[in-house]
């Protein structure tokens, strides 16, 4: 059991983190279309959002695991935070090269979001160490 108030911010960070894939995720899994209609970019098979609109959702009801006993969950917490640096340095990477071809805010966004997530992460970790 972890003791009172010591993964207090790591459990804040996992539930925000758990709410952005699940937004993200449901959007992704059931509402594709209306995702690129928004974004103004070229069309593009559905099944290509689809899939991980599902990883999404299972990370966020991961998320929601750790959250009810954090202790020796350590390999979940890292692989967490190193998902969401990669996905946050993959978008910074398509909006610095001008790969997205849909509205800028539309790429700024989830980038911004995952990399703030990543950092809020790695930090929530280094602080809970002791019971990670």
């Amino acid at each position: 059991m972890v003791p009172n108030g010591t993964a207090t911010f790591l459990k804040v960070v996992l539930v925000l983190g758990g709410i952005i894939g699940l937004v993200y995720g449901i959007q992704f899994l059931f509402v594709p279309g209306t995702l690129v209609a928004m974004s103004g970019g070229a069309p593009v098979d559905f099944g290509w959002l689809r899939w991980p609109g599902g990883w999404l959702i299972a990370l966020a009801i991961g998320n929601t695991l750790v959250i009810r006993n954090p202790a020796k969950q350590g390999p979940y917490v890292t692989m967490l935070a190193t998902g969401t640096l990669l996905a946050g340095l993959g978008l910074l990477y398509s909006w610095i090269t001008s790969e997205y071809s849909g509205a800028r805010w539309f790429i700024v966004t989830p980038t911004i979001i995952t990399l703030v997530n990543s950092a809020l992460i790695w930090w929530a970790r280094a602080l809970s160490r002791e019971i990670l």
